[in-house]
């Protein structure tokens, strides 16, 4: 069975446009071009067009998703990465809609909205106790501080950013690319620089000349990003966060 371009437009919600843009670059190319012109596709070119549309809901870049998608021949186990981050979101996702959900019926029935639930999913003090307890009470007020003082917009741009760096490693680690190669390494430093614009931390802390051993922090964190799976998630699973802290250790060893 095969499907038309227009037909897989709709069904993805994207447009036939998109698809022969994704053709005409080789990224998805149709199972059959029928006597009329016209694209087909098959059930193996359904199932990369899911891992397109998943990479790049990830923020990849198109020729991004064409290097992981080339590296990841099983697609098996590359769908079962995806589907654990997507688990990930959606039991985040879920806790936010019930805490809305509460907050509406609390305002609605004019009863006391109840505080310590209303923010379950909104997790930006996740790690209070990691941070406090690794780097000090004064480390996580001012990063909070500094949260809660930006814009919506800032905040945005910040998310964005985050998101930015997060995916390019999950790239780099799924293209097979050493920890000790320029393209990591220079991803350790915008991984570094990024560090620095956190207020409380030690990297920011070096950034303003206070002697804090930023060295000891940044191979500290890719150790921690390994250790723990809530952060390993961010690099898809605990290889991608083991690419990181390698590569994060090579660059202090030799810049920090």
């Amino acid at each position: 069975m095969d499907w038309s371009v227009q037909q897989i437009a709709r069904l993805a919600g994207t447009t036939s446009r998109t698809l022969r843009h994704y053709d005409d670059i080789g990224l998805l190319k149709p199972s059959r071009t029928g006597d009329n012109g016209y694209r087909y596709y098959d059930e193996a070119a359904l199932v990369r067009l899911q891992r397109i549309l998943l990479l790049r809901e990830l923020g990849l870049s198109l020729p991004a998703v064409a290097e992981v998608i080339g590296q990841e021949a099983d697609a098996g186990k590359a769908l079962g990465r995806h589907l654990e981050w997507l688990r990930q979101e959606q039991e985040r996702l879920t806790r936010q809609i019930a805490a809305v959900r509460q907050t509406m019926e609390a305002v609605k029935k004019g009863t006391g909205i109840m505080a310590e639930e209303m923010f379950d999913g909104f997790d930006h003090t996740q790690y209070k106790e990691e941070v406090e307890e690794r780097w000090g009470k004064d480390a996580y007020a001012a990063g909070d501080a500094w949260w809660r003082g930006m814009r919506a917009s800032e905040k945005d741009a910040w998310k964005r950013r985050s998101k930015e760096l997060g995916s390019d490693w999950t790239a780099a680690a799924a293209a097979g690319v050493a920890p000790d190669s320029r393209e990591a390494q220079e991803l350790a430093r915008r991984h570094v620089e990024w560090l620095t614009g956190i207020p409380g931390t030690p990297a920011a802390a070096s950034a303003t000349g206070r002697n804090r051993d930023i060295k000891g922090y940044v191979t500290g964190l890719g150790e921690m990003y390994v250790a723990d799976p809530r952060f390993a998630a961010n690099y898809g699973g605990e290889a991608g966060a083991a690419f990181v802290r390698d590569a994060l250790r090579i660059y202090a060893e030799k810049h920090l």
